[in-house]
């Protein structure tokens, strides 16, 4: 079993003809990912990879019955392509691009949810289920299929910990990246629910770093819900207060979003605290995951 990508995930390439569209639809194909098209305003009737590219989300689900879709699109143009993508009756949106303006993202998290549409991002690396597929630019050479869940705010972190495990034969069951804005399509609760109730998922790892209250608001849920076995590892801490770090969404600002303080939260709902990646062997060995 798997959250989000599954053997009926029929995946749209929105921006397909671009450099980044192009060459990550590619690598999604080649990881045996059930891509059936691409869209492009003005350049349907062409092919990429031998897909078809289509003008409109709405003509591309007609004819391919897609029900999901990952953007290569430019910033200024994903919210118009977000809506659209909606209104064709597409259920899965992962947005790849970053620098979408704040606002953007409000508007475009309210209609999602308004509409039964689970998406992720902005700035996010995607998802990628070992051996199924992948929507994304999650590099797939690292991971390996098991039972461990993998949500992450960062890409490369979320690579190096799915590294770790898989050369410790510790597979995962799906790979999450959830964006690393300061407002995202999706909290971190939402996802960790996903995997609460996957039967193909043991227990979950959750990569987080400074900036934002995801991971405080997360240990409630976690405190309430889970009975999986969580464990955290949180990337910043030696990040000077008011600089960001790389993400748009991590930056400390007073007392909120500090190192210290998400670990806390975290190990006060019972959230195994690592302090290292490596961390992570030792963890999955104890709770005799595979």
């Amino acid at each position: 079993m798997s959250i989000l990508i599954n053997d009926s995930t029929r995946v749209l390439v929105q921006g397909i003809t671009g450099r980044i569209g192009k060459a990550q639809a590619h690598w999604m194909l080649e990881y045996d990912t059930k891509v059936v098209g691409g869209v492009t305003p003005g350049k349907g009737g062409t092919t990429v990879e031998g897909l078809p590219v289509f003008n409109s989300v709405q003509e591309a689900v007609k004819e391919t019955g897609a029900n999901a879709s990952v953007f290569f699109v430019p910033a200024a143009f994903v919210l118009d392509a977000f809506m659209e993508t909606i209104d064709a009756g597409v259920k899965l949106i992962v947005i790849v691009p970053e620098h979408i303006p704040v606002r953007d993202v409000m508007k475009m998290r309210s209609y999602a949810l308004e509409k039964g549409v689970f998406a992720l991002g902005p700035t996010t690396p995607g998802i990628l289920v070992p051996g199924k597929g992948k929507m994304g630019i999650m590099p797939a050479s690292m991971f390996a299929p098991g039972r461990v869940g993998i949500i992450s705010r960062s890409g490369t972190l979320s690579y190096e910990f799915a590294g770790i495990l898989s050369e410790s034969n510790v597979g995962q069951s799906t790979v999450v990246g959830m964006g690393a804005d300061p407002v995202v399509l999706r909290n971190l609760a939402d996802i960790l629910e996903l995997f609460e109730e996957d039967d193909g998922t043991d227990a979950v790892i959750v990569v987080g770093e400074v900036g934002g209250e995801q991971e405080e608001k997360a240990a409630g849920f976690i405190a309430r819900r889970m009975t999986k076995p969580v464990a955290t590892y949180i990337a910043g801490r030696q990040s000077p207060q008011g600089k960001r770090m790389g993400h748009a969404g991590a930056i400390v600002r007073g007392a909120s979003g500090t190192v210290a303080g998400k670990q806390s939260a975290l190990k006060d709902a019972g959230v195994t605290v690592l302090e290292s990646p490596i961390d992570v062997v030792a963890w999955a060995a104890h709770h005799k995951l595979s």
